[in-house]
């Protein structure tokens, strides 16, 4: 009977302090709800001081791109997003705000995983920018990573916007717009392409790729895109004299073939690893820069592997292409040596004027060693040629 009285009690006990929690609750959650609320409110006030309130949107019914996590419209017209993105390391967190007119009133990154810090300030540049100027922000020379992909995701925040208010803009990124291109050239190639290292002179052509299945290539002359076959036949429809230079340019690539050149009869410089002979005559080199990772300095732990590269030339010395093909240079600096704006600049050069080239940003030594491991390829040339 007295376990029995105790149990009521206890449950009389409970029951009561429910109640009492319940009524508590219903007092307390509106302030809470009106707290946070607040809370939220203020962080997008940091970005968009004009803003008024904020209403968070539905962004699952727009096509986005793919940094954007979250958007708020603002009450005088304008907009808040939230985006994650990627730098120097993984998941960047930005905020921007972004008024009825397409300006960023202010960028600030909540939380990230860099390591310079340069994230913290970078948003201040981006004040004031629209989507047509932004791309003329300067990046950070030692900090490329954080920074461009900060700006680019600023960029990425100002085309949400236009979608969500109810315009259109393409979000396809380079390789999807290229591909894309690619793909409607020569719809046969089934959007598999592999870019094609020129080792032929090719006239008004900056690129040539090549199906991965086989049934031919594209040829980039200009801003066109002009597809032929695996003989070489012109598929795309283009005026009568650029379907000439296109024939003999396709008749190049598909007879194109290299051969291996025994050089160790010749006293090469160091820099050359591997020479062959196209069909043509050119020469395509294989080479290893002493950049940054070789040389070093004081502070930074160099890697201690030279940057390898290769570079086709013609017979009487003149670059046809370069390309970057593994680099152990320091993130975010001297990595930017496997850029095509960096390599692809050497494209054309001969021994006089080879070195008139942009070097990289906070990379001297990356940019001299690569440099002279591209002046290299006219010695090569003359010892092959038997004119040294």
């Amino acid at each position: 009977m007295k376990y029995f009285k105790s149990v009521i009690a206890l449950t009389v006990i409970c029951a009561l302090v429910a109640v009492l929690l319940a009524l508590t609750n219903s007092i307390t959650a509106p302030i809470i709800e009106e707290n946070a609320s607040a809370a939220a409110n203020e962080a997008l006030l940091v970005v968009y001081p004009d803003g008024g309130d904020f209403t968070q949107l539905d962004i699952s019914t727009y096509e986005l791109p793919a940094t954007v996590t979250d958007a708020y419209s603002a009450s005088n017209g304008g907009y808040v997003v939230k985006l994650l993105t990627s730098g120097y390391g993984a998941n960047m967190v930005l905020m921007c705000g972004i008024d009825g007119n397409g300006t960023v009133t202010g960028a600030t990154c909540l939380s990230s995983g860099e390591t310079l810090g340069y994230e913290k300030t970078y948003g201040d540049s981006l004040k004031g920018k629209t989507v047509t100027d932004i791309d003329a922000v300067e990046t950070i020379s030692g900090a490329t990573m954080t920074t461009a992909g900060y700006k680019n995701a600023v960029k990425d925040a100002l085309n949400a916007t236009i979608i969500l208010g109810g315009g259109s803009v393409d979000i396809r990124s380079e390789e999807e717009i290229l591909n894309d291109n690619l793909s409607e050239a020569l719809p046969a190639a089934e959007g598999k392409f592999v870019s094609w290292f020129m080792v032929e002179s090719l006239e008004n052509v900056s690129a040539v790729y090549e199906a991965e299945n086989g049934t031919g290539y594209v040829l980039v002359s200009d801003e066109e895109f002009i597809a032929i076959d695996k003989t070489g036949a012109v598929l795309s429809t283009v005026a009568d004299d650029i379907k000439v230079t296109m024939e003999a340019n396709a008749q190049l690539i598909t007879n194109s073939s290299i051969e291996e050149i025994d050089i160790s009869g010749y006293d090469m410089p160091s820099q050359v690893k591997k020479a062959y002979k196209t069909a043509s005559g050119n020469y395509v080199f294989e080479l290893a820069a002493n950049g940054f990772g070789i040389n070093g300095d004081q502070y930074y732990s160099p890697s201690g592997k030279p940057i390898e590269l290769k570079a086709s030339v013609t017979n009487d010395g003149k670059i046809i292409a370069v390309l970057t093909t593994a680099q152990y240079e320091t993130d975010g600096i001297g990595s930017a040596c496997a850029d095509a704006s960096f390599y692809t600049q050497f494209n054309g050069k001969v021994e006089a004027d080879y070195s008139e080239i942009e070097g990289i940003s906070g990379a001297t030594i990356t940019t001299n060693g690569y440099k002279t491991a591209v002046s290299k390829v006219f010695e090569a040339v003359k010892l092959l040629e038997g004119v040294a």
